[in-house]
């Protein structure tokens, strides 16, 4: 991925590897928007997304109105976590996990071409036993789908992993 760095991350000993960190990126189910509304106030919402990986951009979909699209106008700059595998560990009094945070900046309004690309992106990441009823699915409800691509400004990931 490019632009992955974590010297940000305060716990330099909890660094998630960059390999790791792709494959979660590649591999993960979903992640979480963080926007801000045009009140000031945070919002975060779970979306499905596929990385592409030629562009080191995500992209999901959505209606083609609606708070994030709202929220995205307002201000495009963004935040796309992806939470991996996790797990309570009560006799020690904490939780294992593996977490990519990406800066990103969100596109809105881009060609048909674009947008169907995404789709069949999409598909081939959920629905890859599927993709010739999902590309029909797509194609009809094609005029009522928006997608987003998001630009990996910058990227960055932790774990933890107590036995």
């Amino acid at each position: 991925m490019k632009n992955y760095t974590n010297e940000q991350v305060r716990r330099q000993d909890r660094l998630l590897d960059e390999n790791l960190a792709d494959e979660l990126v590649r591999k993960g189910e979903y992640g979480v928007l963080s926007m801000v509304t045009p009140e000031g106030e945070g919002y975060g919402i779970p979306v499905n997304y596929v990385w592409d990986e030629s562009l080191n951009a995500l992209y999901i979909h959505c209606a083609p109105q609606g708070r994030k699209l709202t929220c995205l106008a307002h201000q495009p700059l963004v935040t796309f976590t992806i939470i991996g595998r996790t797990g309570v560990v009560p006799s020690k009094f904490t939780t294992n996990y593996e977490s990519v945070v990406l800066a990103c900046t969100a596109h809105t309004g881009l060609p048909a071409e674009e947008r169907m690309k995404a789709l069949e992106l999409i598909l081939d990441k959920y629905a890859p036993d599927d993709k010739t009823v999902g590309l029909k699915y797509t194609e009809k409800s094609f005029h009522r789908t928006e997608v987003i691509r998001l630009d990996i400004r910058s990227a960055s990931g932790k774990c933890k992993v107590v036995r």
